[in-house]
C-alpha cells in the first residue's frame, strides 16, 4: 500500500514538472512570436509617409471640413500655389476657365498682367480677374428654401429683395446662387462659394435632376398630360420632361422631374397647352431636398452632400 502511494506521488510530481515546462515552454513561443509579428510590422512602416501618400490618407480618413480646414493653414512651405488653383478657391470659377482667363491676359498679379497658366502665386499677392480683386477663401456650401419675391442675384439695380438678404450672416465669404429661381419661383437654392462645383451644378452635361412642384390655373387634362410626357417642341427646342405625374385628384397639381436649365422652362411647358402656372416651388435639387428646411431658412451643408455633389 505505502509503495502504491509513493509510485502515484512520484508520478504526479513528475506530471506537475512537465506541465509546468509544457506552459513556460508555450508562454515562450508566443512572446516570441508576438516579438517577431512586431518587428515585421515595424519594418513595414518604418519607411517615412512621402507627401502623396500623407494626402492620400487624408482624404481617406478626414472628414470634408477637417480636409477643407487643413487646405487653407497647412499650405506649401514656400506659401506658393498655382494661380488657376488661387482663382479658384476664390470662388471665382473653375480650375479650367482660370485658366482661359489667364491666357485671355484677364488675370493681373500685383497689379501686372499674367498669360502664362503655371504662374505660381503666394496666397498673400493681390490677384485680379476682370478689374476686381479675388481672395483664397475656405469652401462655404449654403442651402436655402428661397421664399417668393426674392430676387436671384448678388445685385439688384431696382432695389428689389436678393436672396443674399438671407444668408448675409451665415459666413464672412463671398457666396453665390447656384443657377437661378424666378422672382416668384420658390424652393431649394445653393449658394456656394466653389466655382468647381457651381459649374458642374449647371452645366448640362451633367443632367443634374431637378423636381417642380407645379400649381396650374386649372385641371391639368390627360391629352395635354400624355403630349407632355412625350415631349413637344418649343421655340428655343425640343423639350421632354424625365417624368410627371399628378399630385392632388384635381389634376391643377403637377410634379415634374427635370435636368434641362432652359430659362422659365417650366411654366413655359405648360404655356404651351394654354396653362398659367400660379406658383412653383422646387422641392429637389440635384441630390438635395427641402426636409426639415422651412421656408425663408438656410443651412449649411453636410459632409455627405458636398461628398455626393462632388462625385455623382
Amino acid at each position: 500500500m505505502n509503495n502504491r502511494r509513493r509510485n502515484f506521488d512520484k508520478k504526479r510530481r513528475y506530471t506537475k514538472s512537465n506541465d509546468k515546462d509544457y506552459n513556460e515552454n508555450s508562454y515562450k513561443r508566443r512572446n516570441d512570436d508576438r516579438k517577431q509579428s512586431d518587428k515585421d510590422d515595424s519594418r513595414k512602416y518604418s519607411k517615412p509617409l512621402t507627401e502623396e501618400k500623407k494626402d492620400e490618407l487624408r482624404k481617406k480618413h478626414y472628414s470634408k471640413k477637417k480636409q477643407l480646414k487643413h487646405a487653407k493653414t497647412n499650405l506649401p512651405t514656400d506659401g506658393m500655389i498655382r494661380l488657376n488653383k488661387y482663382i479658384s478657391n476664390s470662388g471665382e470659377c473653375s480650375r479650367r476657365v482660370a485658366d482661359s482667363m489667364i491666357s485671355a491676359g484677364k488675370v493681373k498679379l500685383n497689379g501686372k498682367t499674367i498669360t502664362d497658366v503655371g504662374t505660381k502665386v503666394h496666397y498673400k499677392d493681390k490677384v485680379e480677374v476682370n478689374g476686381k480683386q479675388v481672395f483664397f477663401e475656405e469652401k462655404k456650401y449654403i442651402l436655402l428654401n428661397k421664399p417668393k419675391d426674392y430676387v436671384t442675384t448678388s445685385d439688384d439695380p431696382e432695389g428689389r429683395k436678393i436672396v443674399l438678404d438671407l444668408v448675409k450672416n451665415a459666413c464672412s465669404e463671398r457666396i453665390y446662387p447656384v443657377g437661378r429661381l424666378d422672382r416668384a419661383t420658390t424652393g431649394l437654392l445653393l449658394l456656394t462659394n466653389d466655382g468647381e462645383m457651381t459649374k458642374r451644378l449647371t452645366h448640362p452635361r451633367y443632367e443634374k435632376k431637378k423636381i417642380y412642384h407645379v400649381f396650374l390655373d386649372k385641371p391639368f387634362l390627360k391629352v395635354d398630360f400624355n403630349k407632355l410626357k412625350s415631349g413637344i417642341e418649343l421655340e428655343d427646342g425640343f423639350i421632354q420632361p424625365d417624368e410627371i405625374s399628378y399630385v392632388e385628384s384635381d389634376k391643377k397639381q403637377v410634379g415634374v422631374e427635370i435636368h434641362s436649365g432652359k430659362k422659365h422652362i417650366v411654366r413655359r411647358m405648360f404655356k404651351h397647352f394654354g396653362y398659367q402656372v400660379v406658383k412653383l416651388d422646387r422641392v429637389y435639387f440635384a441630390g438635395l431636398t427641402k426636409r426639415n428646411l422651412p421656408r425663408g431658412k438656410w443651412r449649411f451643408l453636410t459632409e455627405e452632400e458636398i461628398r455626393m455633389l462632388k462625385l455623382f
